[in-house]
């Protein structure tokens, strides 16, 4: 009974069976076939390389969302470097908020030489070039996003070579927080003094002379501090080329969660506009000679996370480009077979010619004669 059920079984799956497998005594292989059974194998070697290199690659996807979180602190990274005396320049924060001056105690002044050194000044080259590049080509952002933490930092190289030029800049560098509302960071003559109506700078004693707002922007970012992220500000340098000159960067920050394979961190992105004029009140160009750096807070929130491909639809891709040619190579063979029969018969057909056979009775005949074995002879 067991014997006849798996016979029955066996014989229930042959039926089933969708492939039916052909004997190779009616099977004819062919020169043509070889050649196209080559051609389908190389395409599929070469397309499976290709998908797979798809499959190893990953890419960023961005959502959007509105940012409900306003009560944490904002972070403010800055390094910049203002071509005046430190006992010359202040910098703090008016908070729009509060109209009232946030602290500044995070910063650091540090009198540095305002002249690149050449290490220095290729660092710079190759900073700018990539500003540049970022502009042209948006898709090299999501680049950055994945080789954060990988690449070597963007801070300026220290100044290897010792010069003896003394001190005519002030390097202001380090971080602060403030409120996540829209502010105005400056860097203007006199250091800042307290005031019940708002704040001011002691510039009284610095005389016009000496007011010299060129500056190089080596570091600017809102958020945490992440290595290997290049910032739209990053590599700028401005010379002022007149005294009483005011420089103006009106930024708005845009609240970023990155989530990648090799970090997951809390950014901030930003987009930036410059506007440069110099102060003169007798035309009409009024205003305070320093460095402006308004910023605004988005309402969105852009979530930034790395994907990849999963490895079922890596399989199921796979299978349709095997099937796919074989498919099609299958079908452009036997359509060329075909093709080629239909022409070599037309060839064969002309070939033989038209014959009058003379008949007994006098009449000829037009047909084609009968080929025979004995014909030959």
């Amino acid at each position: 009974m067991r014997r006849l059920n798996r016979k029955k079984t066996l014989n229930l799956m042959k039926e089933l069976d969708a492939f039916p497998k052909v004997p190779e005594s009616y099977v004819e292989a062919s020169a043509s076939g070889g050649t196209v059974s080559l051609i389908a194998f190389t395409t599929i070697a070469f397309l499976t390389i290709m998908e797979f290199t798809v499959y190893r690659e990953t890419w960023m996807k961005y959502e959007y969302e509105v940012d409900k979180d306003f009560t944490s602190k904002l972070r403010i990274n800055i390094d910049i470097t203002v071509a005046m005396r430190c006992q010359y320049v202040g910098a703090d924060v008016l908070d729009l908020a509060e109209t009232m001056v946030a602290s500044a105690d995070g910063l650091i002044y540090e009198p540095v030489v305002f002249d690149l050194s050449p290490q220095q000044k290729e660092w710079q080259r190759m900073l700018q070039l990539i500003q540049s590049r970022l502009q042209e080509e948006h898709s090299l952002q999501d680049v950055i996003f994945k080789s954060a933490f990988k690449g070597a930092s963007t801070a300026l190289p220290p100044r290897e070579d010792n010069s003896l030029q003394s001190p005519d800049a002030c390097r202001i560098h380090g971080h602060l927080y403030v409120n996540k509302v829209a502010g105005n960071f400056h860097i203007t003559v006199g250091k800042a003094i307290p005031h019940p109506r708002g704040h001011a700078h002691l510039a009284a004693l610095v005389s016009h002379e000496s007011y010299n707002f060129s500056h190089r922007i080596d570091h600017l970012s809102f958020g945490e501090l992440i290595p290997g992220i290049i910032n739209p500000l990053d590599g700028t340098e401005k010379i002022a080329s007149d005294h009483n000159q005011m420089f103006q960067y009106f930024i708005t920050v845009v609240p970023t969660k990155l989530h990648t394979y090799k970090i997951s961190a809390e950014t901030h992105q930003f987009s930036v506009t410059e506007r440069e004029r110099v102060i003169n009140h007798a035309a009409g160009s009024h205003g305070v000679s320093g460095i402006f750096m308004k910023y605004d807070i988005s309402s969105l929130m852009v979530t930034v996370t790395e994907e990849h491909m999963p490895f079922w639809q890596f399989l199921v891709r796979l299978c349709g480009i095997i099937g796919g040619i074989f498919s099609t190579t299958g079908i452009l063979h036997g359509f060329g077979k075909f093709v080629a029969e239909v022409i070599f018969c037309r060839f064969r057909l002309g070939s033989y010619k038209s014959t009058s056979v003379p008949l007994p009775d006098g009449h000829t005949s037009n047909h084609l004669p009968l080929i025979t074995d004995n014909s030959t002879h």
